[in-house]
């Protein structure tokens, strides 16, 4: 079921993640894209306020997108519509390991 508050924030046009606003977004929902891109999307699974889901089917090593520059690396596949965060997600922000 859609919650009328719920909506995926896009911030850049280049961005391959939305951030989910207004309330969590339940799996299956449709949810209106709205910011620097326009449309919606159907959230698989799940995602809380504040994290990230996939605005295409993305593979494990890419560069999440968002801000229109990357801010991490997938070490797994995300479908469309997934919940992009900790569980498949490797920060590329604030690491002195990486140069």
């Amino acid at each position: 079921m859609s919650n009328p508050k719920t909506k995926i924030w896009v911030i850049n046009e280049k961005d391959n993640v939305g951030t989910v606003i207004g309330d969590d977004a339940a799996g299956g929902a449709e949810a209106p894209i709205v910011g620097g891109m326009q449309g919606s999307l159907k959230v698989t699974g799940p995602v809380p306020y504040g994290h990230k889901v996939a605005l295409a089917d993305l593979r494990a090593g890419s560069h999440v997108i968002k801000y229109g520059t990357a801010i991490g690396r997938l070490h797994a596949d995300v479908a469309k519509g997934g919940h992009v965060h900790t569980q498949n997600l490797q920060s590329l922000r604030g690491r002195g390991d990486l140069k």
